[in-house]
């Protein structure tokens, strides 16, 4: 899974202050460095979408097209539920005869401009202009039709669910994944002259209610050229909070205040870190990479309430905003130790959301990949440990550490560390807890492990890493609460990447159940599919350096500095050994390379700073 690389702010401060500014930087404000297109193609996963959002706002929305290389809309966006997953409901607006009217218009578009806070785009087969601004949890659309000598129309669907039209509103829900519910309540300025729904022939006139898939809604305003104006709420606790959240941020169609309103507020953000003086190419890398720091998690109280899917319960936030879709294995890295730095309330409502995700999911567990609908327990390890004491380290609180503790350990202890799986611990996690490994398969062996996923496999030196991982910041949360005991075993589990160690190749290779190395090994590409028969979306040769707790003795593992340094230089001049499209066709995660160095995937970003470790930066 691919990310902004947010590791290079601090690398950007160091830089950016040596350059000459230019008159224009200094009329610019940080927003207007912002480039919401960087990231938006890749062969595989889309790392970053042009994102309109508000800071960890509950509303998001981008364009519906395959990536910025596509050249058609599908529609207008209403809301994304997650960070990378499409828009529930679609807007189409459409002018011409009933016949070309389906359930999402598709547009060629030109003339596209979009910022963090707003979008603008004409439709040119319609001759439409669109323009878009949001708030946390309404927007405003302003749609003008140009062409005078054809009929206006405006199309709202429900991807799956129900829609319901009366005089100049739409409400409805879409369901999503986990029986989790969206809502939508929209008004437009004008009242439209006939309402009816979509079926597969046209529209059923005088209808005003649709049901099921593609449920679909669609207002006629007449013949001519017209400017409709709409305003729309969201919400995931009911239609009626969807009204409520609306009435509570928009009292007007004004979109120029709210785009205003939307432009301050980034800039109030971003501007919490001034890098100067400097490069211009360089800030708009730098600030755009900050404002891919505020797109997750996000806040979906409302009204001093929220709908978690964690339980299916509609809870009071008591004072303390919840937060959700913050995929931990993508942001423990660096996102949340920037937070630490800059918004140290917010990381603190974070944790405290993530002890009530674990509440409410009834085992008291930490979640590992929290999402609008619920854990989805995504990739691999235990992270949440890491936020929480990296907050508790740098002076955070306002959260009950004793409770995280609990939740940490029984995350770690009780729920298996099978990736992508929320079983309890079975006979994989007694042998890790006995030995200090998971045991890994041969080629063509038989998986026996029910709860192992087909395709994600075991990913035993990964998940051996990461929990040695765990278990070193569960030592840590335990020496902070006193408990000494408990902190010095957990130290010790710290270590377990020894137990992976080859001494003979300086690699951490996989181990059977009897204790032996796995022979004939390559560290480039055995492993299958992304590795993740021993490691996980990346190979040896990334996971050679992932020991982030202790580099000092991975260091002497190595033989000492000098050689460590050698390892690391034959990381970023070490071939691919084959070509890209068979490299890439197998390990389709470990991209942006320099030699084996994967800048474009997680467990790769702290490697170019291990040399600051050894002495050598």
């Amino acid at each position: 899974m691919k990310i902004i690389n947010t590791l290079l702010l601090a690398f950007l401060f160091l830089f950016l202050s040596c350059s000459p500014a230019t008159q224009e930087s200094k009329e610019k404000e940080p927003v207007d460095y912002v480039n919401p297109y960087m990231g938006n193609i890749s062969h595989l996963l889309v790392p970053t979408y042009p994102t309109v959002h508000l800071p960890n706002s509950m509303l998001r929305v981008y364009p519906e097209r395959a990536d910025f290389t596509g050249d058609m809309l599908n529609g207008l966006p209403l809301i994304v539920t997650s960070h990378r997953g499409r828009s529930a409901f679609n807007l189409s607006p459409y002018q011409g005869t009933q016949e070309g009217i389906s359930h999402i218009i598709p547009y060629s578009y030109d003339n596209e401009k979009l910022t963090p806070y707003s979008y603008d785009v004409f439709l040119d087969d319609q001759l439409i202009q669109v323009n878009y601004a949001l708030s946390n949890q309404s927007a405003l659309y302003h749609i003008e039709y140009t062409q005078p000598e054809l009929p206006v129309y405006l199309i709202l669907n429900s991807h799956n669910g129900a829609m319901q039209a009366e005089g100049n509103t739409v409400s409805g829900y879409q369901l999503l994944e986990n029986n989790t519910k969206v809502y939508l309540y929209l008004e437009s300025e004008q009242i439209p002259e006939n309402i009816g729904v979509w079926n597969r022939n046209g529209i059923t006139e005088n209808t005003t209610k649709a049901e099921g898939n593609n449920a679909c809604v669609i207002l006629g305003y007449g013949t001519g050229s017209k400017k409709l104006k709409l305003r729309y709420g969201i919400s995931f606790i009911s239609e009626e909070q969807a009204k409520a959240n609306l009435r509570r941020e928009l009292n007007d169609y004004n979109i120029q205040a709210l785009a205003a309103k939307g432009r301050a507020a980034w800039n109030e953000e971003l501007g919490k870190i001034n890098i100067g003086e400097g490069n211009e190419n360089a800030k708009t890398v730098f600030y755009t990479s900050l404002y891919r720091c505020f797109e997750r998690p996000v806040c979906i109280s409302e009204d001093g309430r929220y709908y978690s899917a964690f339980d299916g319960q509609i809870h009071n936030d008591e004072g303390i905003p919840f937060y959700t879709d913050d995929w931990i294995w993508d942001t423990y890295r660096a996102t949340h130790p920037l937070r630490v730095l800059i918004d140290d309330k917010t990381e603190v409502d974070i944790i405290n959301s993530y002890l009530r995700m674990a509440e409410q999911m009834g085992d008291m567990w930490m979640p590992t990949f929290p999402e609008i609908t619920g854990d989805s327990r995504r990739m691999n390890s235990n992270h949440a440990v890491a936020t929480v004491i990296d907050g508790y380290a740098k002076g955070l609180r306002g959260f009950d550490l004793a409770k995280a503790y609990l939740a940490c350990k029984q995350g770690i202890e009780n729920k298996t560390l099978i990736p992508w799986s929320g079983a309890p611990a079975g006979w994989l996690d007694d042998f890790y807890k006995e030995k200090g490994y998971i045991p890994a398969l041969y080629p063509g062996e038989k998986e026996t492990v029910a709860n192992v996923n087909d395709f994600e496999k075991r990913q035993p030196v990964a998940v051996t890493l990461g929990t040695a991982y765990d278990q070193w910041c569960l030592s840590r949360i335990a020496a902070a609460l006193g408990l000494s005991e408990e902190a010095e075993f957990y130290r010790q589990k710290g270590y377990n990447y020894r137990n992976l160690y080859n001494p003979e190749t300086g690699f951490f290779h996989p181990k059977d159940k009897d204790g032996k190395f796995i022979y004939p090994f390559d560290y480039r590409y055995d492993g299958g599919m992304g590795a993740r028969e021993y490691y996980g979306e990346n190979n040896g040769w990334v996971y050679r350096w992932d020991v982030p707790h202790n580099v000092a003795d991975l260091i002497c593992l190595m033989g000492g500095r000098e050689q460590f340094i050698r390892n690391l230089n034959q990381t970023f001049n070490e071939p691919l050994g084959k070509g890209k499209h068979e490299f890439y066709a197998q390990l389709p995660d470990h991209t942006g390379n320099v030699g084996q160095f994967s800048m474009a995937n997680e467990p790769s970003l702290h490697i170019p700073y291990l040399y600051n470790y050894a002495g050598q930066p």
